[in-house]
């Protein structure tokens, strides 16, 4: 059985607001996580990733400033949640400057 885990993203302004949350899906598909995985080479990661649900959710990525990214294990314990090369694409492509994903 392959392990599952809780990722959130959060996308905040240069004030610190909140622009957009995201959760990763096992489930469902998005076609900008479509497009960034064929981008980085890996077309089979259809299934959304909290980082691309949030930059897919923000309504005015030009505003956006930094995205923390929180990774929980299934005990609840908190987890190293650093983005893989198909988020990475994605947030290159936004714009997005600051990443925290500690």
């Amino acid at each position: 059985m392959t392990k599952r885990y809780q990722i959130t993203a959060i996308i905040y302004d240069k004030r610190g607001r909140v622009m957009s949350v995201g959760k990763n899906s096992y489930v469902k598909t998005h076609p900008l996580q479509a497009a960034h995985a064929k981008r980085a080479g890996e077309p089979h990661r259809v299934f959304l990733h909290a980082e691309i649900h949030a930059i897919s959710l923000c309504r005015d990525l030009t505003k956006a400033h930094s995205m923390k990214i929180f990774r929980f294990l299934e005990d609840g314990s908190p987890a190293l949640a650093r983005p893989c090369v198909v988020c990475e694409s994605a947030i290159r492509s936004s714009g997005i400057q600051i990443v925290d994903h500690t």
